[in-house]
């Protein structure tokens, strides 16, 4: 009985810290998702607005990331590409 209890121990402690490890890249990975989205509707709405005078960003992917994960810089990066470009 006492090894049964034991290695049941042992694997409930494995199964938690293999949770835990892979619980960093899972959030990581959600986080990432979630600021290409905001990118996306980032994008969406300066097309709009820029549209006004002129503006416009093609979106895809690449572009969606990097407003995503770089925000306003991001964006201005983008738009001084296409000025220089």
């Amino acid at each position: 009985m006492g090894q049964y209890l034991f290695a049941y121990s042992a694997g409930a402690v494995l199964a938690v810290i293999t949770l835990v490890l892979l619980a960093k890249p899972i959030k990581w990975f959600l986080k990432l998702i979630i600021n290409c989205a905001l990118g996306f509707v980032c994008l969406i709405i300066f097309n709009l607005l820029g549209g006004l005078f002129g503006l416009y960003i093609g979106i895809n992917i690449v572009t969606a990331i990097t407003v995503g994960l770089l925000g306003v810089p991001g964006l201005a990066m983008i738009l001084l590409l296409k000025v220089i470009v």
